[in-house]
């Protein structure tokens, strides 16, 4: 292996274990939600809302991180977003009241997240490879993720076994700084360097907005993700409690999980391997149609033990497959100059649609007393967002084409 092969390695498995951290790290909030609700008297709601205001905030603030990443680089981004993240974890540990835990929990550890999680790191990681390999780089970074989310959950729990909750936030802390130090193998990695980007025009931000907003296809990438958004979180939250209401013990409810989590992994390095072989928006069409044909299967037939955990193996294949696809549809069809403000947009809207998924899901559930409507409602979403995606035209814009030309 020569020495640029090997540092190009190393610096993919370093940007693998720090999504693994950003990951797990906030994936492990909610094992706070008891301990620090009963020392504090707070109803749930108190931490859930912070929880809640956390997914908001990463998703407002995505594109800006991306936007300083390609105009800053990679490694400064980070760097901000870990400290941003520790410092959130620090704010949760020490606080006594709900104000507190909604600046940790939510505000900072949402900064925090954006700025040194898939937005940033995936569109450095596409730089740093050549087109044919974009998509499995893709693809290997969401399915790092998944593997942070098996690995660094059980390590939280651990932590408060041992040292009760406000020292586990402070070990989570000292964790979340860890990224900042596995930053540096991204050096060089923003959107204004880089050879990979030297036959392409340049552009301003204004222009790379402005081109992108009034490119139609552009918006159809974005309205299926905030119906990914949708059913991930739907299903994160609410699962659970759904078993729950149908009778499963809490057993099932905890494999169902994790086995969305296991499948998560061969998934997205699945789709991150297909999606460089072949049509992305083809690649997203099936994903959405087999997620509809999914939901529909597992409402329609009799729910068991059995149905469950097949059904929670076939999501987790679907679970983060549509990353690699997307993101690479961004590069695709606008370059890798703005990557990271583009998919920004993109994943803002994924987060929108996360929001709306896990209110729904509460405020249908009050109204009807039943999950069945939020169910059907995702599977038709995810069927009209298959449809949308055969639309979608993969050429890169004109003015890229007419460089190539």
């Amino acid at each position: 292996m020569s020495q640029p092969v090997r540092l190009l390695s190393f610096s993919i498995a370093f940007a693998c274990v720090l999504l693994a951290l950003n990951f797990g790290l906030r994936s492990s909030m909610g094992f706070f939600m008891e301990p620090v609700s009963s020392e504090f008297g707070y109803g749930r709601e108190v931490f859930a809302f912070a929880l809640a205001l956390q997914n908001l905030c990463w998703g407002l603030f995505q594109p800006l991180a991306g936007a300083m990443a390609d105009r800053y680089g990679t490694v400064r981004t980070i760097i901000v977003g870990a400290v941003f993240y520790a410092a959130g974890l620090a704010v949760t540990a020490l606080t006594d009241n709900s104000g507190g835990l909604n600046v940790g929990a939510g505000l900072l550890m949402g900064m925090g997240i954006a700025g040194s999680g898939l937005g940033v790191v995936l569109p450095a990681m596409a730089r740093m490879v050549s087109a044919e390999k974009r998509s499995f780089a893709l693809g290997l970074g969401s399915a790092a993720g998944s593997a942070g989310q098996l690995l660094v959950v059980p390590a939280a729990q651990a932590f408060i076994a041992s040292f009760g909750w406000s020292n586990a936030l402070l070990l989570m802390a000292g964790c979340a700084l860890l990224m900042a130090l596995m930053s540096g193998s991204l050096k060089g990695s923003s959107g204004q360097s880089g050879a990979t980007n030297s036959a392409q025009p340049k552009q301003t931000v204004s222009e790379a907005l402005k081109e992108a907003c009034s490119y139609p296809h552009y918006w159809l990438i974005v309205v299926g993700f905030y119906v990914c958004g949708f059913q991930l979180a739907f299903i994160t939250v609410h699962m659970p409690a759904f078993l729950s209401d149908r009778g499963f013990d809490a057993n099932v409810e905890v494999v169902s999980l994790a086995l969305i989590g296991l499948f998560n992994i061969f998934g997205c390095l699945l789709s991150g391997s297909w999606a460089g072989k072949y049509s992305k928006k083809n690649l997203l069409t099936l994903i959405y149609a087999l997620r509809a044909v999914a939901i529909a299967a597992f409402m329609f037939f009799p729910m068991t033990s059995t149905s469950v955990y097949v059904f929670s193996v076939v999501t987790g294949l679907l679970w983060l497959a549509t990353v690699p696809p997307t993101s690479g549809l961004v590069a695709q069809l606008f370059g890798l100059p703005h990557m990271g403000l583009l998919y920004g947009i993109v994943f803002l809207s994924h987060q929108l649609g996360s929001f709306s998924g896990v209110w729904l899901g509460g405020y249908l559930y009050d109204q009807t007393g039943s999950y069945d409507m939020v169910w059907w409602s995702a599977c038709v979403i995810a069927a009209v967002t298959a449809v949308i995606h055969v639309f979608i035209d993969e050429r890169p814009v004109a003015r890229l084409r007419a460089a190539m030309a």
